[in-house]
């Protein structure tokens, strides 16, 4: 990835609707040329897809929560991650170090919601030997946008 491509996912992070002129314009590079880029930016899995970034409170989901979540000894990751993968209150599912195995990102409607989705989705999932549950009382942060590593050095 060079400096083009760089300044490219960038503008696109900053508004996904750019269009291709706008682009061109903070590529330095014809239309075609932009085209091109973000054609293999796409094609090399860089651009995984495009997506409306959406307020959680008009979409009905203002309760943001973590879940911390320990697993017994054993095989279940892989149906305890299957699992997470389907339910779509489960934004985010990672793997972590320390006392738990998992830590996951929720949003749901409400509290009442939290409580039986923490109950009857999270705790009896496979495996599952205790959770631990946060919520978010304000979010002075939260984006998807990521901070794009400098443009690869060039011989």
């Amino acid at each position: 990835m060079d400096e083009i491509d760089r300044n490219i996912l960038i503008a696109l992070q900053e508004n996904g609707a750019a269009g291709l002129a706008e682009l061109a314009k903070v590529a330095g590079l014809s239309v075609s040329a932009t085209a091109e880029r973000v054609k293999r930016l796409e094609e090399r899995g860089t651009i995984r897809g495009w997506r409306a970034d959406l307020d959680p409170v008009a979409a009905g989901c203002a309760l943001l929560a973590f879940v911390f979540v320990a697993l017994r000894a054993g095989k279940e990751d892989v149906a305890f991650r299957r699992a997470m993968r389907r339910l779509d209150p489960v934004l985010e599912c990672h793997a972590v170090s320390g006392a738990w195995t998992y830590l996951l990102k929720l949003r749901l409607p409400d509290l009442a919601a939290l409580e039986s989705f923490v109950a009857e989705e999270i705790r009896a999932a496979s495996g599952v030997e205790r959770t631990e549950t946060i919520i978010a009382i304000a979010s002075a942060k939260e984006t998807a946008i990521l901070p794009v590593a400098a443009a690869d050095e060039e011989d």
